[in-house]
This record gives C-alpha cells, structure tokens and sequence, in this order.
C-alpha cells in the first residue's frame, strides 16, 4: 500500500497550486506507489516526490515525465508548467530580500547577491555601470579601448550585434575612466531621432581651451542611421562631434559604439572614415578563457559554483561565435533561477531551454501567460519596437510610453516583459533590452514579417508628420488621395503607435482632403466659365485671333496637362475592380497629354492580371514554346497555366505534395521536365509531358536546407540548386526517370545564402548570387570539377537575382541601394567588368530577365513595380515603361520566349501578363476595354470634359 505523502504548506502561490495539481493527477491515476511511478517515468522515487513537494519547480523533463506516469496530458502540462515558469520568473525579479522573489528562484538557502539588482547575471541586458562587479572576460579588450583613447581624440568602438559593445562601454570603460587620475567628466548619450540636439547638450560648456578633460560616449551609433530620418541633421551631427574632438586645444574626446552591419554607412561621411582609418578597435568572439571567467566570476562572487559540465557546455556553445553573449548572458540567468541550492546545473540549464533555446522560452512564456487581448496587444507591442532594415538587419528602437498605449492590459504585458528583462522601461521610453530577441525568437520574426509593410507605412507617416512640423505645420507638406488613403487604411485601429503629432497630421490632411475636393469642384466652376469667356472673347475679339488662340491653346494645354495626371492616377487607383474603365480613363488620358507618365498607366490597366496562387507568387518560367507558364508559390504548391501571348491564362494542373514554401520553379530546355524548389530542402522533378497529369519522375535528397534558386544547364543533362548555407550543387539528372539524379559536384565560397543561379547561353559559365553581397563566376565546362573564375563584390545589399544576355557577353545582377541593378562584360569571366548601373527603383530589385533578343531588360521590385529598360548595342540602356498594378512587392518577372510578353509575379498573390511591343499594345487599347463608359460614370471622373468616348464599345480583339 502507497505511504501517504506529507501534506503541503498552507498558502496559494503558483509553486504550491502546481504540486497540488501533479497530486491530485496521482491520486486519479489511482495512487500508485512513486516506486511504480519511478519504473514508468525513469526517475528516481526522490525526484518524482519532490516535485510534487511544492517547494521548488520541478524541471519540464521531470514534470513531463511524472504526467505520462500518470496517464496525463503532457501537451496541457507542458503550457501549465511554462505559466508557472512566467508568475516565478516574474516573481523573481521583486526586489532583493522579498518572499516571493526568493520562492521563485527556488533558494535551497541563504546566498550573498551578486549585482545591485540582487542577480549574479544581467540576463538580456547590456551590463550597467553599476554592474561592474559582474563584468568579467573583456579586460584585455578594455585595456586595449583605454589606451586607444588616450593616444586619440576619437575612437570607433566596432562589432557585431550581441558582442557586447554596450557592455564594454558601460561595465568597462566607464569605470576605468571614473578610476583614471584626475578622472575626466564622462557624458554617455545615445543619437535618438534628433542627435544634433543631444549632442549640443552634451558638449555644452566644454568649448572653452581651458575646460576640464571629457569623454563623450555615443553608443548605439548606428540609431543616426534607423531613428534619425533627417539626412542633413546626421552630417551635421557627425561634423559637429569629430569636430569639437579635433578642434586644437579641445579637451574633449569622443568614443562611438558601432554595430558592424552599418560599417558601410558610416563610410560615407569622410570625418568617419579618417577615424576607422585611425583609431578603431574591433569587438571579436571572447576567447575559451575569457568566456569561462565570464561564466564562473559572478557567480562566485555571489557564493555560487557552476558544475563544470555546465562551464564546458556553455564555452563550447559561445566559443568563436560573434554576436551570442546576450543568450549567453540570458541562459546563465535563466539557469540560476532553476539553480540546485547554491549550484548552477546543466540540468537547469536544460530546463531552461538551453543555449538557443533559453531566449525563445522565456518570451514563449510571456506569451502563453496572457490572454487573448493581452497576446494581441504583445504583438502589436514588440512589432512597434523595430527599426525595420533597409540593406541591414532589423534593429531595436526607442519608443515613448505614451504611444502604447495606458490600459491596463497594455500596462500588464509591459510590466510583465519588463520583469523578465525582454523589455527595458526608462525614462518615459520603452524598447527591447537586445536585439538578440529579433533573431532568437521565432514567434516574433514571423509578427516582423507579417507587419512589415504596415511598419514600413507608419515611418512614412512619422517622417511626413516631422517634415510637417519642421516647415510650421505648412499645408502643402500635408497627404493627399492614395497616399492619405493607404495610411489610413494600413493604420487604422487596433494598430498601436500613432503618437499625438502623428494623429494630428492625419487628422489635419484628413481635413485638408476634404477642403480640396470642395475647391476643385468651385476650380470647375469657376473653369467653365472661363472656358465660356474666351469662347465669347475670340467671336468678339476676331482681329486679336492669333494672340487669341495661342493663348487658349497653352491654357487647353495646361488644363490638359493637369487632367490627364488626374486620370492615370484614378485609372490605377479603380483599375483593380473595373479594368475596362480603368483602361478607357487612362486612354483618355494618354489623348489629352501624350506623356510618358499616361503611357504608362494606359500600358499597366492593358495588363492582364488574375489571382494565381492562395498566397504569394515567388517564383515563374516559361516553358521553352511559349505554351504554358509555371507559378510557384508560399502555399505550397505550383501551378501550370496554358498561355497564348497576353490573353488570360488557363489553369491546367497544380502541382501539390511539397511540406512548405516552393521558392523557385525551372523547365528543362526540352521542356518535358519541370523543377520545383522547396524551403524545406527537397527538389521536385515533374514528368509533364502530359501537363495535366504531372508525375513526379524524382526527388532530389534534402541537402543542405532550404532551397531558394535552381536552374537547368543548356543542355538538360544538369541541374544547379542553391540556398541556404552558401552551398551550390551540381546534380546529373540526364534521365531522372530511369537513373536516380546524382551530386557531380558542390561550390563553395559564398558566405551566406545563395539566392540565384543562372548558366551562361552555352552552359561553360555558371553564376551565382547571394546574401552575401557577391556574385561568383564558375567554369562549370567539367561539372565534376568546377573552377572559380571571379568574385564581384561592391553591392549595397545582398544579391537577389542574375541573368545572363543571350549573347553570354553580359551578366545583369539585382540588389538593393543606391544601383539595385547592374550590368557586367563577362566577355573574359575572369575579369568582370561593369558597363552600367540603372537607377530608378525606389526598394530593392528581387528579379531581372532579358528579352530572347538582349534588347530589353525587365526588373521586378520590393516598390511594386516592373521596369523594362532598352539596351542598345552602342549606347547606354535607357527605361522604356514603368508598369504599376501590384499592389505589393514584385518578386519574378520573364519573358515569353517569343517575347512577345512579359509575365510577373507579386507578393499580392496575383500574375500579370503585360505586351511587350508597346506601340501595339496602345493601337489595340480599345479592344480590351469592354462597355463604353457611360455618361454619369463621365460626369464622376471628368465633370470638366465634354462627353467623348475613347473608343465605340464595339471593338473585338
């Protein structure tokens, strides 16, 4: 018979609620004895009856184990005990010497405190001043900043996000400086949005030659770059600071703490780069000693011991790795609050979540601890807090508190996530404590993603709403029609963020919107009375015709000008929902004012559009007859379309079965097999000889993770794919069907993602482009041993898309920054050189192709439009179209291997088929317009014109 257990502590805290939960599990599993638990679970009888003591928290390996003992649920356990982990861990961080605070981080006895907060380790957190008895591991590196400071007037702090430059700067340097003899006044300010301010304030009454010795330190550098959008105010800010260094007799010095990734942009203000040039100190990877002085110090300063197995697990992690101190940092802390007595476990450790996982734990916690509005509002809180990257990585930003929001839920998941040092809350302001949360905690990434147009949308709004500021509330600074529209609709409630300013410019171009509707209408008026005067001047004035008409036919011209830009742009604006009227407002348009604005509009209401996918379309190619189109998509599938020119495609087959996103699509060149690419790793090769009933002829093995571009050779007998890892590969897939296809070979060099491949015209030549910002020349002539030729490197951003020109003789590359498209001599692929650089879009290219006859190239862009640009033989390529209609990012464009037509694909899940002989497409607009506009729809978008059809009604294609 099973002994009885000895009866709980009275109270109702989480611990207690939690072990009388695992009891009375036990108890309806018919109270078996713990021996006979300690068989099932592979416990011990101790382990298992003390976590169900209720006076620590058992690991989640322990629970888990106890629950399937009993017969529980481990799915509803395990969101139960991470809920528990959430109420400790918020208990934990009570001030030092509470109960509670002691009960959640389960003490096995009295232990002297660490930091000044009562922890041995700062989580999260960059290391304060204060914490300086914490900080161990960077002395040599402190050393080495101290004595750069002393031999110059200003030096650059460099690393990557997460080596811990705040840190130095703060636990390190500050102290070191404060000990110095006689101790220089030392002044720590980060940029914010406005950094020639904070620096005025900071260099306030240290101009004079004979004032005191002072240390400017500026960390977070790079927020000159995200916060602050004023171009000129960052020269300034810059001009000023290395200047009040330099200045003779000053007796200032400056330090800066950059994030490596915005290396590139501090490159171009020349004061910046004379200083990396001269007095740059680089934070690299801690060494195997350092990182264990950086584990074990602080926690025997606190009359704590790390076991060493834990030591060993944590320097294998973090040694040679850039950029993992705050999960190092955070994992350590996490671990003490599950530590046993007075030791740190690698049990706890585990418990934890580990290394990676420690992170993501504890926000997933903070999360499952809320409730559904509450979780709602977390989202919109963190997404809130990112600076989104524009050729960088995402980073943190500053926000006030007031823009969050006061109820008390939005109070709740503030004070909730400041507890378990996700959030830091200072000085009316609120950000992430590190963006090490960014990349450890999927969960959010995926909010990023989702979000990323409506944030991109609200810093368009700020910087609007600050612009309006800046010129005194000037009405003309002010948003009008799709613009107002767009933020509006993208910013409307339950979206977070709108400070008071920003409200008030919305509000105040809401009310500027109306006003100027009333005012066109009385302009109208007021328009055709005037049209009615000259009409009566020049019957009366009959001898002053000459004058007369020059003067009517300049104001006609003018009004044309005026009304014609109003039609292209409703014409797009209504193009969506009535593509035959959009089609005849842009046609009468281009008849009114012939520019190369209104051809353009009048061109993309000409295109065909259709949803193709469920989601978005992120990849498409033709097969080698120009009969059926391949889509590829992030839902999974790929689908095949019967095509003729730019008539509305025919959905034939889909092609399902793939675990997750397809990311590229390619035809063999007989056009008997298609390739599909997969981000979770696999290839597809599809029979689809039959396009209605695809087989699949093979599948190539999961090699390196997710697949992001592939490509076949000239001649058919091989296949290139690349993707995650920076690995390319070489596959035979002569006949896949009868021989399973076989790695000939694998490339290496790029240091990051590969997002595109692409074989020269005669299959001697593969190019290859990735994240990290190069494209690699390969002689694939042997494709069992490849030969690197060249690397051209000098990119913004990372390399989205190549292409080869018919000829083979130039190469087309697409990126982001200020030349997101390039073109290149490969005539000698060992030294590449650049011929143009074409400039236009406004965000990143992800797509580029050739026309079959090299003489126009397309580009696809993140700023939802597709250019075609002429390349003449002798001359320098020119645009020809700007074609709009996507409403969000394009990411593939090609051509029809006629050319006759040019397909793209969008993130708005649509395809579009646009003619490529624009005069054609013009001279046949009124075929594709469908009913004659009607007199009151006239009357709504022309009340100004007479009447006047563009076309009859009665045309047929």
């Amino acid at each position: 018979m099973a002994r009885k257990e000895r009866p709980l502590d009275g109270g109702d805290g989480p611990l207690l609620e939690f072990a009388t939960a695992l009891r009375r599990l036990r108890h309806e599993a018919g109270s078996p004895p713990y021996r006979d638990l300690s068989a099932r679970a592979h416990y011990s009888v101790a382990t298992l009856s003390g976590a169900a003591a209720g006076r620590r928290l058992p690991s989640l390996d322990v629970t888990l184990s106890y629950v399937r003992a009993c017969g529980g649920d481990p799915g509803e356990w395990e969101r139960r005990w991470h809920a528990v982990a959430v109420e400790l861990a918020v208990g934990s961080a009570a001030p030092a010497g509470s109960g509670d605070a002691a009960e959640a981080a389960g003490a096995g006895g009295p232990a002297r405190e660490g930091g000044p907060d009562g922890l041995p380790y700062v989580g999260l957190a960059a290391f304060r001043a204060e914490d300086a008895g914490l900080f161990f591991g960077r002395e040599r590196l402190v050393g080495d900043l101290f004595t750069a400071l002393t031999r110059h007037r200003v030096v650059a702090l460099v690393g990557a996000s997460g080596a811990g430059k705040s840190s130095l700067l703060h636990a390190g340097l500050l102290p070191r400086l404060r000990a110095d003899a006689p101790a220089p006044a030392v002044g720590v300010f980060t940029p914010g949005p406005h950094p020639l301010d904070r620096a005025r304030r900071a260099l306030d009454g240290h101009e004079e030659p004979d004032a005191a010795e002072r240390v400017l330190i500026v960390d977070q550098f790079e927020e000159v770059f995200t916060v602050c959008s004023d171009a000129a105010e960052r020269a300034r800010f810059v001009s000023a600071l290395v200047g009040a260094a330099r200045r003779p007799g000053s007796a200032c010095r400056v330090v800066l703490g950059v994030r490596a990734d915005f290396y590139a942009h501090c490159t171009r203000h020349p004061e910046l780069v004379e200083v990396l040039h001269e007095a740059q100190i680089v934070v690299g990877p801690m060494s195997a000693a350092e990182l264990r002085r950086a584990v074990v110090e602080p926690a025997r300063r606190a009359g704590l011991t790390v076991e060493g197995s834990l030591q060993a697990t944590l320097v294998a992690h973090a040694h040679g790795q850039v950029g993992v101190l705050p999960l190092l940092s955070h994992a350590l802390l996490e671990t003490w609050r599950r530590r046993r007595g007075a030791a740190l476990t690698l049990d706890g450790f585990h418990a934890a979540g580990g290394f990676e996982g420690a992170l993501a734990q504890s926000a997933e916690a903070l999360h499952a601890s809320l409730s559904a509005h509450q979780q709602t509002l977390a989202r919109q809180v963190f997404v809130h807090l990112i600076a989104l990257g524009e050729g960088t990585e995402d980073t943190k930003r500053p926000v006030a508190r007031e823009e969050l929001g006061q109820d008390a839920d939005t109070r709740t998941v503030l004070a909730r996530a400041a507890a378990l040092r996700l959030l830091t809350l200072d000085q009316g302001a609120v950000e992430l404590t590190h963006e090490a949360l960014i990349r450890a905690w999927p969960r959010l990434r995926g909010w990023i993603g989702d979000d990323r147009e409506r944030l991109r949308r609200h810093r368009q709004v700020a910087e609007a709403a600050r612009a309006w500021e800046g010129v005194g509330r000037d009405p003309g600074a002010l948003l009008r029609g799709t613009r107002l529209a767009l933020a509006h609709e993208t910013l409307a409630p339950p979206a977070l963020g709108l400070s008071a300013g920003e409200r008030e410019f919305l509000d105040a171009s809401t009310a500027a919107e109306a006003a100027a509707g009333h005012a066109a209408r009385r302009r109208t008026r007021r328009l055709r009375c005037l049209v009615g005067a000259l009409a009566v001047l020049v019957v009366v004035a009959a001898v002053a015709t000459g004058n007369a008409v020059r003067a009517e036919g300049e104001v006609t011209r003018q009004r044309n000008d005026a009304v014609a830009q109003n039609l292209a742009d409703t014409a797009t604006d209504v193009a969506a929902t009535q593509a035959g009227l959009a089609v005849q407002l842009s046609l009468t348009a281009h008849r009114l004012s012939p520019t190369a604005r209104t051809r353009d509009s009048l061109l993309s209401t000409l295109m065909t559009s259709l949803p193709a996918h469920d989601k978005e379309v992120v990849a498409l190619a033709y097969r080698p007859d120009g009969r059926q189109l391949a889509t590829a998509s992030g839902d999974h599938t790929a689908r095949l379309w019967r095509t003729r020119g730019t008539d509305r495609p025919v959905l034939v087959a889909t092609l399902a079965g793939h675990g997750d996103d397809l990311r590229a699509v390619a035809y063999r060149p007989d056009g008997r097999l298609l390739a599909t690419a997969c981000a979770d790793g696999t290839v597809r090769l599809w029979d689809v000889t039959d396009p209605a009933r695809p087989e699949v002829a093979a599948e190539l093995p999961a090699d390196g993770g997710d697949v992001r571009a592939l490509a076949f050779a000239p001649d058919g007998r091989a296949l290139a794919t690349a993707g995650a890892g920076g690995g390319v590969r070489l596959w035979d897939v002569t006949d896949p069907a009868r021989r399973t296809p076989s790695r000939t070979a694998l490339l290496t060099g790029h240091r990051d993602t590969v997002r595109a491949v692409a074989f020269s015209p005669d299959g001697h030549l593969l190019a290859t482009a990735g994240e990290d910002a190069t494209v690699r020349l390969t002689d694939v002539t042997d494709r069992t041993r490849p030969t690197g030729l060249a690397v051209v490197t000098g990119h913004d951003t990372a390399v989205f898309s190549v292409a080869f020109a018919p000829d083979g003789h130039t190469l087309a590359t697409a990126s982001g920054g200020r030349a997101p498209v390039r073109l290149l001599d490969v005539s000698d692929p060992r030294a590449p050189a650049p011929l143009a650089a074409l400039t236009g879009h406004t965000d990143v290219v992800g797509a580029v192709a050739f026309s079959p006859d090299g003489r126009s190239l397309a580009t696809a862009s993140d700023d939802r439009t597709v250019r075609l640009w002429s390349l003449p033989r002798n001359g320098r390529p020119a645009p020809l179209a700007v074609l709009t209609g996507h409403t969000t990012a394009v990411g593939s464009v090609a051509f029809s291997p006629d050319g006759t037509a040019l397909a793209s694909g969008g993130f708005d899940t649509t395809l579009r088929l646009a003619d490529t002989d624009l005069d054609r497409a013009l001279a046949g607009a009124c075929a594709r317009t469908g009913p004659r506009i009607t007199r009151a729809q006239w009357s709504s978008y022309m009340p100004y014109l007479d009447y006047a059809p563009p076309c009859s009604g009665l045309e047929r294609p």
